[in-house]
This record gives C-alpha cells, structure tokens and sequence, in this order.
C-alpha cells in the first residue's frame, strides 16, 4: 500500500493552526504525508520598470525567507514531533491555482484548507480561497470551520 499524501494550506496564525491540527489527526490515522503549502500571493499584471522590477525581486526573496523560518518551518517541526513524514511548499502567486498545483505534483489525496479567510469586498466578489478549491481540486478538498 502506497502511502497517501494530504497537502495543507498554511497561512500561520491560529486558524492556520487548527487546520493543521486537523489534517495531522487525519493523517495519524492512515499515515499519511503532509505537504504544507504556503502561497504568498502575487499578480503578474503591474506594470513596472525595470528598477522596480529590481526592487521587488529583491522584496520577495526577502519575503520568502521570512516566510520559510516564521511560518513553514514551526508547523513543519510541529508535523515531524506529531510522528509524520512533513515537506514544505513555499510559492508566490495565486493561492488556489498553486495548491491545485501541489495537489498534483505531489499525487496528493485530499486538501485541507480553512474556511476563515478574507471578508474583503474583493473576496466576495472574486471568491475565496477555498471556495475556489472547492470548484477547482482534482482533489476532494476538506473545509475546515
């Protein structure tokens, strides 16, 4: 029997938190992997010069950084001390479309996500996260409350 693979998405913080803790719980049970996925959003669609360009590149490196030790690395240690295998995805752009992508590079079985999320006008009218993989997953996606 293969082992299966359950991708979180992890933002940090406390609803982060019980997302992980549930998928974790999940996970004891059949052994299962857990892929973490941080997505740090970004649009390709600005505008910029060519030192502007500089300047951000030079901002998400840093922003990348910072994610992976103050973020990614706790909840990847909180994974291992629970006794299960644990990587982590750290990416920048759009937070379904990259989960779904991790989903399928990693042949993962279920995504976890949290409901809790922006109450923005834009997310209302463009939709949440996991409204979105809810829609999109090749996966089914488990919404937790």
């Amino acid at each position: 029997m293969t082992q299966e693979t359950f991708v979180v998405a992890y933002e940090g913080g406390a609803d982060s938190d019980r997302v992980l803790s549930y998928a974790i719980s999940r996970a004891q049970r059949g052994g299962a992997k857990l892929v973490l996925a941080h997505i740090l959003e970004w649009s390709p669609y600005a505008f910029l010069t060519q030192e502007e360009l500089a300047e951000r590149h030079a901002r998400r490196k840093k922003e990348m950084a910072r994610a992976q030790e103050a973020i990614l690395a706790p909840a990847v240690e909180k994974v291992r001390a629970a006794g299960l295998e644990a990587q982590a995805e750290l990416r920048y752009g759009s937070v379904p479309e990259l989960i779904v992508d991790i989903a399928k590079e990693t042949n993962a079985a279920l995504i976890f996500v949290g409901r809790a999320g922006s109450s923005s006008i834009a997310a209302r009218i463009f939709g949440s996260v996991p409204l979105a993989l809810a829609q999109i997953a090749p996966v089914p996606t488990v919404i937790v409350p």
